[in-house]
């Protein structure tokens, strides 16, 4: 590339070429082929996971959260065939404000239990994706030390990728295959308190809200309705000379939980405090969560709630392959940037559009 700084006008200055860069590429690796992957059959994955193959669990759960079509088809085939050895674990959801130590928690509250009671653990993390760039850190196992190097635990952070419903569905679907591969504890960590904790709320049976003292979320928590939904509330960071503030938001906690009528399996959440970072305090949430389990089974209602949530998520799946089939139509799609244009020139309402594009749509259906 010639310097303009090199012309005649420019007496007195030379700008020098520079040395010419050497490839990107690594030149020793030119010619050679990367090896694909062995592609898996339906009864591989179902026979790896059945066997407690982590990794092919993790290659399962890839599948089930891939967009392809065809992968779509094979997942399902996979869900269906372990589904007879699912439903033989504790589900407890974990939720709480940011900077609450949700992953610090889960840390604490898997060893505490591995050693305890035995058994595997497995984490499934909701990650929020970037509105802009559409990826996701799925960095939570980092400050899960101890967890992450547990031999009877799996850690799965997944992306919400925009869409909490569609990752709320594939992490109800990944809960399947965790228990059919031996998992009998699961953890689901949400992105925070935010719509996501409903679909949360949906998939588990003890939903665990974890809070701070002196952030001012005693009032927040009741106008979001997320305490409607907690078996359990935590304040954490209960440690040093923060030990009164806690014990004071947890009785605010407790007088705000005499506002709610009783919930439907008619036990009353209770309000505890513990310290994540001094390990304070654990051994008391896991008897509550206990506590909790053997009296919603005593009385019918775990059963009842395990079969309204499989109610449940057949109509959020038929929503979502309603919505799929209708954007993957390749007439509407076609017609979807035209009715952009429309829309924004004036010439038509959205309304308008939104109807003329599902009569097509129904109408394709019709003649099909």
């Amino acid at each position: 590339m010639e310097h303009p700084e090199n012309d005649e006008a420019y007496k007195g200055l030379v700008v020098n070429a520079g040395i010419e860069q050497p490839s990107a590429v690594n030149p020793y690796l030119k010619g050679r082929k990367r090896p694909k992957r062995a592609e898996l059959s339906v009864n591989d994955y179902v026979e790896g996971i059945l066997k407690g193959d982590v990794t092919i669990l993790s290659q399962a759960v890839t599948l089930v959260e891939s967009v392809l079509p065809q992968h779509f088809a094979l997942a399902q085939e996979v869900i269906e065939k372990c589904l007879p050895y699912s439903g033989n674990s504790i589900r407890i959801g974990i939720s709480g404000v940011p900077g609450a130590g949700k992953s610090t928690s889960i840390d604490a509250f898997g060893i505490h239990v591995l050693e305890e009671k035995g058994g595997k653990l497995a984490v499934l993390a909701i990650d929020p994706s970037s509105e802009k760039t559409k990826g996701s850190i799925l960095g939570d196992k980092t400050r899960m030390e101890k967890l992450t190097i547990h031999p009877k635990s799996f850690i799965r952070p997944s992306p919400t990728a925009g869409s909490l419903g569609g990752v709320a569905r594939k992490t109800r679907e990944t809960i399947v295959l965790c228990e059919a591969a031996g998992f009998d504890k699961i953890f689901v960590e949400t992105v925070g308190v935010g719509q996501s904790e409903t679909a949360v709320h949906s998939m588990v049976d003890f939903f665990l809200l974890l809070q701070v003292a002196g952030t001012g979320d005693e009032l927040q928590g009741i106008k979001r309705g997320i305490m409607e939904m907690a078996d359990g509330i935590v304040i954490n960071k209960c440690d040093g000379d923060n030990v009164e503030r806690s014990n004071l938001a947890a009785a605010h906690f407790r007088n705000a939980l005499h506002l709610f009528p009783l919930p439907e399996s008619g036990w009353a959440p209770q309000v505890l405090t513990y310290s994540g970072f001094y390990g304070l305090g654990i051994k008391e949430i896991w008897d509550m969560v206990y506590e909790y389990m053997d009296f919603v089974k005593a009385n019918g209602y775990f059963q009842y709630r395990r079969n309204e949530q499989n109610k449940y998520w057949m109509y959020e799946s038929i929503n979502e392959q309603l919505r799929n089939s209708f954007y993957q139509n390749e007439q509407i799609c076609k017609m979807l940037q035209l009715k952009e244009q429309q829309i924004l020139c004036g010439q038509q309402t959205s309304f308008v559009a939104a109807k003329e594009l599902l009569d097509l749509y129904y109408n394709q259906k019709e003649n099909f």
